[in-house]
């Protein structure tokens, strides 16, 4: 899922990175939220108190609201640089460095939190906001912009449009591609919501903490390497089957 590119990717692949990362940015999004009382998986609110602040000419204030979303904004800008300058390269799984890069980030967070007290919230703010920017620009570009995985107004408006879409057979007559995007929007909707709840769980009533960000890692990095792991398999399968042929 996290391989297949371009006309080799299919909805199945699309399905499968998509309840996983959906269910990774649920979780961020409860420990943040929970840890610092900030948004820290989309900018749509920091930007709308920032110009707020902005209008009250307490431009101090709004600063740290600038800096979310510019973090956000980098984290998507790097993980697009890195795909493009490492593209050309056939052996390597070019979106190995930026899920790499978010994985070091939520677990150094969690572990930090084990030892230090947390005073510079803010930061670790403008971190995990950072990581959910590599995330979506990572996925976006994957799923050649199909999926998105850290917000839900957007996906929430395709798939309203989307299910107005069925009750015009005559103008919309590709009924399972329609009904393919409906059930990706749902999925994506239905695991966030499941990340949020584990996380919550995992947070308040297990005493995890930021600790829970590290569970969100070790799901990332199971994907990531299973993937892997599962194509070197079928690699190797074909390899041995047309050495069969051949002798």
């Amino acid at each position: 899922m996290f391989r297949h590119q371009g006309k080799s990717r299919t909805k199945k692949h699309n399905l499968r990175i998509a309840t996983i990362l959906s269910f990774v940015a649920g979780i961020v999004n409860v420990s943040g939220f929970l840890a610092f009382k900030q948004l820290t998986t989309n900018v749509t609110g920091h930007f709308a108190l920032f110009i707020y602040d902005v209008s009250n000419l307490e431009f101090w204030i709004g600063t740290i609201y600038f800096l979310y979303i510019f973090s956000f904004l980098f984290g998507s800008f790097l993980s697009s640089f890195l795909i493009e300058k490492f593209k050309e390269s056939k052996q390597l799984n070019v979106f190995v460095i930026p899920t790499l890069i978010e994985c070091l980030v939520l677990t150094s967070i969690g572990l930090l939190s084990n030892f230090v007290e947390i005073d510079y919230a803010d930061f670790i703010v403008c971190l995990l906001l950072f990581a959910m920017g590599v995330q979506n620009s990572f996925v976006t570009k994957i799923s050649n912009a199909v999926v998105r995985t850290t917000h839900l107004t957007g996906l929430f408006t395709d798939l309203g449009i989307d299910i107005s879409q069925l009750f015009f057979p005559k103008l919309y007559p590709n009924r399972e591609k329609l009904k393919s995007q409906i059930k990706l929007r749902i999925y994506i909707i239905l695991f966030f919501f499941a990340g949020g709840l584990i996380g919550g769980f995992l947070y308040s009533e297990m005493h995890f903490g930021l600790n829970t960000l590290i569970f969100a890692t070790l799901i990332l990095l199971g994907s990531l390497f299973f993937d892997d792991f599962r194509y070197k398999i079928i690699k190797t399968r074909r390899k041995y089957t047309r050495k069969r042929i051949v002798s």
